[in-house]
């Protein structure tokens, strides 16, 4: 039987081989003690040479070292006890020597697979026919079939054995190599998870449920360190004014179960050196759903906020200085327009220059308004009170009659009953003066806009759709950024700076409610404004 080479080189072989030959030694030496005691030989020559070669093999199988060895040479082995085996029984064949050669069929067998069986079992039951038939004087009998049969049913039981044992090896092989395999992808996995976690700058540690901290970085230890974040204070809210409490600290929400995006938190007390963080958490789930933890990343926004803040207090500075010149220069303008002995082609130029200056004032109005709402700004002050939705947003389709009649559009009106709503009206006049306007400029000429208004479980409702192009799908996650104006808006001739959205979101964020957008199915653009309808925290 052909061998694998790492089957031949394997140096069990040699073990094996000598344990099996030394079993069958063993048994031989004890008995030839027993027969030579009990003087049952007849032939003590033959049964010092039978003994003798079965001494032989055993050295043998001692000595020689068969793992460097062809796999045929371990034939010697068996073939030397059977003819041992076959001496020892002609010199004593009383003392039951032949059920000895159980042992080199299943050598045979173990070693050589199907041909070893065979051959071992037909070369006994051959020699055993041939020592029967030189005793003439012995009458056949049933050990003639019986001993054949017991040597070839040791011997296949002892190549099932062997198949099956070196079956389950190589599976054991197998498996071995493919852990090995395994355990090497994870080694390489875990060292470039190593090297990509140490080379980023912002931190990331991934938390167990029972707390124990399992992942942590060189960068979350530099940032825990710099913002020195204790569980007892010292952490404030975005506004960085409102102090955090213990429950409320990002690790505390984390392993509470919940997930949060990109919240901002300050380090030290107001006045003295400060650290912003940005801090996202995302629970993690094992293959049955349960619970596994959570990773929270950490960055540094520091400088970010800060430059984003001096920008705000630029930006407002500079308009609030701009809004004084151009107020006194409206009410001049006004008087000259109001003065009859004005020409009437200097009146002309009055008005070219007043429609300029109030377009001036009402960007800088705008301006200072984004300001005012921008996350590291003054919130928008608002004055929330019970109102009726559905009055407030008839009398903005009344003021925004003429420009619709400008396009021809249609404002078709559903459910204005009462809606109740707790909120600052003229904030709330202004968002809705802002979408009925985008929706009238925006959408299609001769077309329609539909508004609804309703009242949901928790909240009050407003929708306002237009039956116009629709907002492309690159600009509708920018839509609610300052100064952000679509490339379709930008072709036109439509004035405008990109901050009226920004600024009716924050409005509506500031009463606890929210403003979205998407397109309509039919098409067109829809815009939703949900308001508290009792009094909220926010509010």
């Amino acid at each position: 039987m052909t061998r694998r080479p790492s089957q031949i080189l394997d140096r069990a072989r040699d073990r094996t081989v000598f344990l099996n030959q030394f079993l069958l030694g063993a048994v031989v030496i004890l008995g030839l003690v027993v027969v030579l005691i009990l003087r049952t030989y007849e032939n003590l020559g033959l049964l010092i040479a039978g003994g003798a070669i079965a001494f032989l093999a055993t050295g043998a199988a001692l000595i020689v070292p068969w793992n460097r060895l062809p796999p045929l040479a371990m034939a010697i082995i068996p073939a030397s006890d059977i003819v041992a085996i076959a001496l020892l029984r002609e010199g004593a064949p009383s003392g039951s020597f032949g059920l000895l050669w159980v042992f080199p069929a299943m050598w045979a067998a173990w070693a050589f697979g199907k041909i070893g069986t065979t051959v071992s079992v037909v070369v006994i039951s051959l020699v055993y026919w041939g020592l029967a038939l030189t005793r003439p004087q012995t009458p056949p009998t049933g050990s003639l079939l019986l001993l054949p049969i017991m040597i070839a049913a040791a011997a296949t039981i002892s190549y099932i054995m062997a198949e099956r044992s070196r079956g389950q090896h190589d599976l054991l092989e197998q498996q071995s190599t493919a852990l090995r395999q395994a355990l090497s992808r994870a080694a390489r996995q875990e060292e470039l998870l190593s090297g990509v976690l140490e080379a980023v700058d912002f931190g990331v540690i991934r938390i167990e449920p029972d707390g124990r901290q399992t992942v942590a970085n060189e960068a979350h230890a530099r940032l825990a360190a710099a913002a020195n974040e204790t569980p007892g204070g010292g952490a404030y809210r975005a506004d960085g004014l409102t102090p955090l409490p213990p429950e409320r600290m990002p690790r505390a929400r984390a392993m509470a179960g919940e997930e949060f995006d990109a919240e901002l938190v300050w380090f030290g007390a107001p006045g003295d050196e400060r650290r912003a963080l940005s801090i996202t958490a995302k629970q993690l789930r094992r293959d049955d759903g349960s619970p596994a933890g959570a990773l929270i990343v950490t960055r540094d926004v520091t400088s970010e906020v800060l430059a984003i803040r001096g920008r705000d207090d630029l930006v407002a500075t500079v308009s609030h200085e701009l809004r004084n010149p151009l107020t006194a220069l409206l009410g001049y303008l006004e008087l000259g327009l109001d003065d009859p002995a004005v020409p009437d082609g200097s009146r002309h130029s009055f008005e070219v220059a007043q429609r300029n200056a109030e377009r001036l004032l009402v960007l800088v109005t705008d301006i200072l308004a984004a300001s005012s709402a921008a996350p590291t700004g003054t919130a928008i002050a608002i004055t929330p009170a019970p109102i009726d939705l559905a009055a407030t947003t008839r009398t903005a389709i009344e003021s925004a009659g003429p420009l619709a009649r400008t396009r021809a559009v249609t404002i078709q009106l559903t459910g204005m009953n009462r809606v109740p709503a707790h909120a600052d009206e003229l904030r709330v006049r202004q968002i809705i003066d802002n979408l009925l306007s985008n929706a009238i400029k925006y959408g299609r000429e001769d077309g329609h806009v539909r508004v609804v208004c309703a009242v949901g479980e928790h909240h009050s409702i407003l929708e306002v759709q237009d039956d116009g192009p629709g907002i492309a799908p690159q600009d509708l996650p920018h839509l609610f950024d300052r100064f952000y104006r679509a490339d379709t808006v930008r072709k036109t001739a439509t004035h405008g700076y990109g901050l009226g959205l920004a600024i009716s979101r924050q409005i509506a964020r500031s009463h606890g409610g929210e403003l979205s957008a998407a397109n309509a199915p039919g098409g067109g653009a829809v815009f939703r404004l949900t308001l508290p309808t009792e009094a909220t925290d926010a509010a």
